[in-house]
């Protein structure tokens, strides 16, 4: 569902901007003189938005790499990473 308001609704309505934007998750767009203005957003819904595109970024650049015929990782390369990373971790709390 898009949520529409006038710009003057942030000012004179702000907790009820703000409690539409968590409970729906959705971003509330704000309109000045009927055009779009704004948009506003919770901050968790902003970072999952935010995390979100960054991992779409991050495997359009890997299948990018794949189709240029880059190499990357072997499974059995990225598990001895991984076991390394966790024996590190390990060995530092035991500190």
């Amino acid at each position: 569902m898009i949520n529409i308001k006038p710009s003057a609704a942030i000012r004179n309505n702000y907790n009820e901007i703000s409690k539409l934007c968590k409970e729906s998750g959705e971003p509330v767009y704000l309109t000045k003189n009927g055009e779009g203005d704004l948009v506003v957003m919770d901050i968790e819904a902003f970072a999952r938005r935010e995390s979100m595109l960054r991992l779409r970024e991050k495997l359009i650049e890997a299948e990018e790499n794949r189709l240029n015929g880059k190499t990357g990782y072997t499974v059995d390369e990225v598990s001895s990473m991984m076991k390394a990373a966790i024996q590190e971790v390990i060995d530092g709390n035991r500190r």
